[in-house]
């Protein structure tokens, strides 16, 4: 394997300079505290006030206790309205609700959105994101006429670990027979507790996430089954045994980033198992790149290819957008399926 690496972008590579303060290689266990303490997350209401919105506090009854979801809408806006059920970015150790919040209003003009505060690991291993998730995503479809959104238009949408769990989610949904997503919008997503793809080797210790790092947030989430054979599906998206059934999917991650290989294989699995999915890959991006360099040519382009996917999935007829038939047999339960 050449160890080589490919370029980072002009602007991108600038910013991982200038911001080497938050970029995040060689994360070891012990640094787990450090990395959230240092963590700055935004002020939700301060983003929904940028964006005309308006921002309400919820409790989805959960497995294990309420989990909260913040609901942001478009002032004045009347009908019901499609919603994005977003997971925040942190590598599964942190991060917060209004995280990345400002990215998915962005690309979803007049759309609500619903962001759910899941728990963390190491204090909360698998399976508890993801059931956090899939209890947002029954109590935001049952409440969907007193929130004034549309309950047959939810994408399920996530930043690198928060893509992962959107995936897993969808996989869930699927086999529980649970509320349908329209889609599913992953954002360089963590797939692969396995952690050992070309591209991941060829970026370790170079760009804002690598599998040192990676290993860290994969082993806090899943202990010490991480890259084992017996890893769930719904812990891990890419072990799914098949992809058939899935609702539409968006993928996109950077060239120059750990992620690279995983989602570029996901993406052929979806097309192999005949799912409809649109990859991206985009030369020179670091893993995160639209958070570090807002501004640049590659972070506006890839905005709106997302914004671009969102609206030509809003104009499908409900048959075009529904996915194919598939059979499942019934699940065991989460916590059962990793002995």
């Amino acid at each position: 394997m050449s160890s080589a690496l490919p370029p980072f972008d002009p602007e991108i590579s600038l910013a991982l300079a200038e911001q080497a303060d938050i970029v995040v290689t060689s994360l070891a266990p012990d640094e787990i505290d450090a990395i959230r303490a240092r963590a700055t997350p935004p002020d939700i209401h301060a983003v929904a006030a940028d964006a005309g919105c308006t921002v309400t506090e919820h409790r989805a009854p959960g497995r294990d206790g309420d989990v909260p979801v913040t609901v942001l809408r478009p002032q004045d806006s009347a009908g019901p309205l499609p919603v994005l059920l977003h997971l925040h970015g942190g590598g599964l150790i942190a991060g917060a609700v209004a995280d990345n919040v400002d990215a998915a209003l962005s690309v979803a003009p007049g759309w609500a959105v619903a962001s759910v505060d899941y728990r963390l690991a190491p204090e909360h291993p698998y399976p508890a994101a993801v059931e956090d998730a899939y209890a947002a995503l029954v109590w935001l479809v049952s409440e969907g006429e007193l929130l004034g959104i549309d309950p047959t238009r939810v994408v399920v949408t996530g930043f690198s670990a928060g893509g992962g769990l959107a995936a897993a989610l969808a996989l869930l949904a699927r086999d529980r027979h649970g509320p349908p997503l329209l889609g599913q919008l992953l954002v360089y997503p963590m797939l692969d507790d396995r952690n050992d793809s070309a591209s991941g080797h060829q970026m370790a210790g170079a760009g804002s996430w690598d599998r040192t790092a990676n290993a860290t947030g994969w082993g806090a989430y899943l202990g010490a089954d991480a890259g084992g054979p017996h890893t769930p599906e719904y812990a891990s998206a890419a072990r799914a045994d098949t992809l058939q059934g899935l609702p539409p999917a968006f993928i996109d991650v950077g060239s120059a980033e750990t992620f690279r290989d995983e989602c570029v294989e996901y993406a052929a699995r979806l097309w192999a198992d005949g799912g409809d999915a649109e990859l991206h890959v985009w030369p020179g991006g670091c893993h995160g790149f639209d958070g570090l360099a807002p501004s640049a040519r590659l972070s506006v382009a890839a905005r709106a290819a997302r914004a671009s996917w969102l609206e030509r999935l809003l104009a499908r007829t409900p048959s075009e957008a529904a996915p194919a038939a598939h059979p499942h047999p019934p699940i065991r339960t989460l916590t059962e399926s990793l002995t």
